[in-house]
């Protein structure tokens, strides 16, 4: 099978696949502004807090390339984090984008849902078209079953994807600083 799990010795290959894959995402842009030259950092900054042994998946094509990676954070995982020390990491990650990545780390962790859940921060691939991101999706959530799942698109085009996969939207959220619209969408425990 071309899933494995995300672990240390693949980990750079998940961030360079993410940062390639969320290149012309709005809220990356967003945060970042137009260059792409930090998304690697980006990735390999947010891979931190998202880590749990066996929930990540990278999608190695099959002459070994990585193609594809989703992360994912199981119910009621939390990173044990030095709370003084993230935000001196991310200033040095986000630099002018700082200030909006604040916004979003306000934001994000109220529009989860209450009860347990799995959360998809990120999945993408580096070539479109093919499947990837589907075979991730299923991947994962054919071991989730139920247990809700919740994610926010920041991509409207990337709905009818999620919702394939029983994903709903629950709600609309326009960032503020003139931020994009965001979509966050549940799966029910029973879909």
């Amino acid at each position: 099978m071309p899933i494995v799990p995300i672990d240390d010795t693949n980990r750079a290959d998940s961030n360079r696949v993410l940062a390639h894959a969320f290149r012309d995402d709005p809220m990356i842009r967003w945060m970042m502004g137009p260059s792409t030259a930090r998304d690697e950092k980006v990735f390999a900054f947010l891979s931190r807090f998202h880590r749990a042994p066996g929930a990540s998946d990278l999608y190695v094509d099959d002459d070994g390339t990585p193609v594809g990676a989703a992360m994912w954070n199981p119910p009621g995982y939390t990173e044990k984090v030095n709370k003084w020390l993230v935000p001196l990491q991310a200033l040095a990650v986000f630099r002018g984008g700082f200030r909006r990545s604040a916004v979003v780390e306000s934001i994000f962790p109220k529009l989860h849902p209450k009860e347990p859940h799995w959360y998809l921060p990120a999945i993408g691939a580096t070539i479109q078209g093919r499947g990837i991101g589907s075979a991730l999706l299923e991947h994962r959530l054919s071991q989730v079953n139920g247990v809700p799942a919740y994610l926010e698109s920041s991509h409207r085009d990337n709905i009818p994807l999620y919702e394939r996969f029983g994903f709903a939207v629950v709600d609309e959220i326009k960032l503020p600083m003139d931020g994009p619209l965001i979509w966050p969408m549940l799966r029910p425990a029973d879909a």
